[in-house]
């Protein structure tokens, strides 16, 4: 046997990173891999919500936004044309995965985890450890590395099917003039399917598509298309660096582990399906992640699904509903104007959409006074 760790982190995004920060303060030994050096691109809306800075407090990074100018709204345009803008309940930010990965992966390094370019083949779990490639092993190991997790395939879970995985493309372009806030532009075709656009800060802003996958498969060009409709400001000549990437939605997860490996973040399909928003949950399941498998690496899979039930359960609950909900257009366009109305309503949807929030009965009432056949719903 080659090198042996207490835990074994394979991906070292938001998740990752977390994941090693977590077990290195409980005193494990840690190794963290990645496929990649730092600091690399990735495929992201690069949207930093209120928790996800939360979570870096409690674990120490207090560094990861600095720099960057926080986003104090939101704007969203609902299918059917409707239009709320109002200010977050706590101000957002938007940093470039490049730079916000490699100010994580750095505070991993700082606090003492070990990092390796490192690509995970094979994963085969022992009784004591769980062995890559047959020359690194670990009591512990978490499964951090995204959508096309190796480590969730060891495990015997195939990629989330069509209609719990969406598709999106991202880009960076010049800054739309106006406010800064966040924009977010649904579309009635297609739906559900959104383009966003979060200023930077720099001239520059994040600039996207993505939409549920059904069955057939979406070309580049016509995710550029719909990012054209959708974001008439935006020249497409102008938008470089343009990605894509899938988002597995947590509508629809495989178990967080098995014995003494676990799964974290989009390895996890831990994505809002409301949203699509994943670095919050990708930073607070690494957190559990490496906690568990730092101090009860005999049944860090048990641990870890206890905690994760206590701390985001009842809102994965939620969030699922209301992407059920949200599947039907008149929905979206009566929590828009509920929103639009309440301020309350408002903070509901931005905390289940980008927290932990809940799916409350006032805003459900709200919603539904603004449906068609509602009490106060617009008629023909």
């Amino acid at each position: 046997m080659g090198d042996e760790f207490d835990v074994v982190v394979v991906g070292a995004g938001p998740a990752g990173a977390a994941a090693a920060l977590t077990a290195r303060r409980a005193g494990a030994s840690v190794l963290l891999l990645d496929r990649s050096d730092f600091p690399r691109d990735k495929a992201c809306g690069d949207g930093i919500a209120a928790h996800s800075v939360d979570v870096l407090t409690e674990l120490g990074v207090t560094e990861a936004v600095a720099g960057y100018a926080p986003l104090p709204a939101l704007r969203m345009v609902a299918p059917g044309g409707g239009t709320v803008a109002r200010a977050l309940p706590r101000p957002a930010y938007t940093v470039p995965r490049e730079v916000f990965d490699a100010r994580l992966v750095a505070a991993a390094v700082a606090a003492g985890a070990e990092l390796r370019r490192h690509t995970v083949r094979r994963v085969e779990a022992r009784a004591d450890r769980v062995v890559l490639d047959g020359e690194l092993s670990g009591r512990v190991v978490v499964g951090a590395d995204g959508a096309g997790s190796v480590v969730r395939r060891a495990l015997g879970h195939p990629q989330n099917p069509d209609r719990h995985l969406a598709l999106a493309i991202r880009g960076y372009a010049p800054a739309l003039p106006g406010p800064s806030e966040q924009l977010i532009v649904t579309s009635k075709a297609r739906w559900p399917a959104y383009a966003w656009s979060f200023p930077i800060g720099d001239g520059r802003a994040n600039v996207g598509y993505g939409e549920v996958l059904r069955g057939e498969p979406l070309s580049r060009a016509y995710l550029l298309d719909r990012l054209a409709a959708l974001l008439p400001g935006t020249d497409l000549a102008t938008v470089t660096a343009l990605r894509a990437h899938h988002l597995p939605l947590s509508t629809h997860r495989p178990a967080p582990g098995q014995g003494r490996t676990l799964l974290a973040g989009d390895a996890l399909s831990l994505i809002n399906p409301f949203t699509g928003e994943g670095i919050f949950y990708a930073l607070l399941s690494g957190a559990l992640a490496g906690a568990a498998a730092a101090r009860a690496p005999e049944v860090a899979a048990r641990r870890y699904a206890d905690g994760l039930r206590r701390r985001l359960g009842t809102h994965l609950r939620h969030s699922s509903v209301a992407a059920w909900l949200a599947r039907r257009r008149r929905v979206v366009d009566a929590a828009v104007r509920a929103a639009r109305r309440d301020d309350r309503v408002f903070d509901d949807v931005v905390e289940l959409g980008l927290g932990d929030g809940r799916l409350t009965a006032r805003t459900l009432a709200m919603i539904g006074i603004g449906l068609p056949g509602g009490d106060g719903a617009p008629r023909r």
